[in-house]
């Protein structure tokens, strides 16, 4: 009955750093990446999908994007979708590819981004939290139930704490690493 709890929490956690990398992935750094652009949605055909979908996404050189569409009648509508993201990137168009020179950052835009993803990592945090807090609400019931005893509840509930404690590091070092990358010129 712990197990499951534990293993149900185990992987909640592991959603929130998850979560935690795809927010990350999608800040820009200074040097090109396909997932600033991959999920940017398309309307296609009256439908949002993202742009991976639509075109052949690559990166030729270390600043530069190139987005080429497998349907010639996509190059507007990506074009469009492109200026409205708030990336704030400008695609330069020349009837068979799509290329998105990327700027080198500003020590303002670096800060801020450094800023940002410490956002995304204290909101890791309190998901991971509350997760927590679910855990040990569960190994409650489960003691109030009479399904397990009070010293298993208290040990479940330490089991809990390191696990949160573990999880908590890894969002740490996930932040400090994408603060490097933000920060190297």
């Amino acid at each position: 009955m712990i197990k499951e709890v534990l293993a149900d929490g185990k992987k909640r956690m592991e959603g929130a750093l998850t979560a935690l990398e795809n927010d990350f992935a999608k800040l820009r750094t200074g040097r090109a990446a396909t997932s600033l652009v991959d999920s940017i949605p398309v309307d296609y055909y009256g439908t949002p999908t993202p742009i991976n979908q639509v075109a052949s996404v690559s990166i030729p050189d270390s600043r530069t994007i190139a987005i080429q569409p497998w349907d010639k009648g996509a190059f507007p509508l990506i074009e469009k979708a492109l200026l409205q993201s708030d990336l704030g990137l400008n695609p330069v168009n020349d009837g068979k590819l799509l290329r998105i020179s990327i700027p080198p950052l500003t020590e303002d835009r670096r800060k801020e981004l450094v800023r940002i993803a410490k956002k995304y990592t204290e909101d890791s945090k309190i998901a991971l939290r509350n997760v927590r807090r679910d855990l040990n609400d569960s190994m409650k019931k489960l003691e109030k139930d009479k399904e397990i005893s009070e010293d298993e509840q208290r040990k479940a509930q330490e089991d809990v704490q390191k696990m949160t404690d573990d999880y908590v590091k890894k969002c740490d070092a996930a932040c400090v690493d994408k603060e490097k990358e933000i920060l190297e010129i």
